[in-house]
């Protein structure tokens, strides 16, 4: 094992939780290779990624179970993608607007533009990020942009007082160490230690609880900046590639799990997709009698096939494109019931 990864992840989570992940999760056959003590971008992804799918997994306890199955056969998770939801609004406190939030820290972890989507009829365009280094092994990230200026003036006016006092988790000596990793592409092990909490930091809330009010005025125009509300910046979902996504749907139906009732097929016919519902989650707003809490949706487990090709140049190649038709289907899966 690699013992640059090992060593980044005992510091966040300890020996008993990186023995798990690293017996669950694949990791590249690249990082068989590695430099003692000096920390690739690459590595600090892979382990980023790690931390991010364990995040979920406390989370989401259908992706949960789906999991421990695969643990009980011996098998392995293969992280295809990370999804998150952003909102290009300005005003929103301290946080930058949209996915800059996110990109400033994946673009110096090696992660580069690979494809655009507009979302339409969700009123939201999705951006994939693939990591340059290793772009089939590597999870890639799905970063999606909501438009507040496509929706009516009673729903930006609550999306302003929602992300209003947003902070930013990036810390002056975090810039730092990421403007020096983009330079150099590596970081020593002190300072990826150091950095590490801090980037998983942006993958959570960064505003106050909202309104009640306003997550129902939110709610009536858009599940998803509803989600937002409540969700900010966590995965919005995790995903396992496999071999045959129908296969896989079939044998979590029959275990009586909530699953997509149909498979999401890309228009060249080579990305297949389902997911599980979202798991509910108790959430607390901001009400005039004081606290209340609900229930709302959570973040879900999605699965994905993918197929070669053979591309312009002659080259065979794994698909690692999104569809637009598939992430409006699977989006869905966080919509109320």
């Amino acid at each position: 094992m690699n013992s640059n990864i090992h060593t980044l992840l005992t510091s966040q989570v300890g020996s008993s939780k990186t023995a798990e992940l690293v017996s669950l999760l694949h990791v590249s056959p690249k990082f068989r290779m590695w430099e003692e003590g000096k920390i690739s971008r690459s590595e600090l992804a892979q382990v980023l990624n790690m931390l991010l799918f364990d995040d979920i997994l406390q989370r989401v306890p259908s992706g949960k179970a789906y999991t421990l199955d695969v643990a009980a056969r011996n098998g392995k998770v293969f992280l295809d993608h990370g999804a998150l939801r952003t909102v290009r609004w300005f005003g929103i406190g301290a946080l930058p607007p949209g996915e800059t939030a996110l990109t400033r820290i994946l673009k110096p972890l090696g992660y580069r533009l690979n494809g655009n989507y507009p979302l339409d009829k969700l009123k939201m365009t999705g951006r994939s990020y693939a990591h340059i280094d290793d772009a089939e092994n590597i999870s890639q990230f799905f970063v999606s942009e909501l438009h507040p200026e496509r929706f009516s003036r009673d729903f930006q006016e609550a999306v302003s007082r929602v992300l209003g006092n947003s902070v930013d988790p990036l810390s002056p000596a975090a810039l730092t160490l990421l403007s020096e990793l983009e330079r150099d592409g590596s970081l020593s092990m002190p300072q990826a230690v150091e950095l590490l909490p801090v980037l998983l930091a942006c993958f959570e809330r960064q505003h106050e609880i909202p309104s009640l009010d306003d997550y129902e005025t939110l709610l009536k125009e858009s599940a998803e900046m509803a989600w937002i509300a409540t969700e900010g910046n966590a995965f919005n979902h995790a995903t396992d590639r496999v071999p045959d996504v129908h296969q896989t749907a079939d044998q979590q139906r029959a275990l009586g799990r909530a699953i997509k009732p149909t498979v999401e097929v890309s228009g060249s016919g080579r990305v297949r997709q389902t997911a599980f519902r979202a798991d509910s989650v108790q959430r607390r707003f901001r009400a005039e009698t004081g606290i209340v809490e609900r229930t709302v949706p959570g973040s879900f487990y999605e699965f994905i096939s993918r197929d070669r090709f053979v591309d312009a140049s002659g080259k065979e190649q794994l698909d690692l494109n999104f569809d637009t038709g598939n992430a409006q289907g699977i989006f869905k899966m966080t919509a109320n019931s």
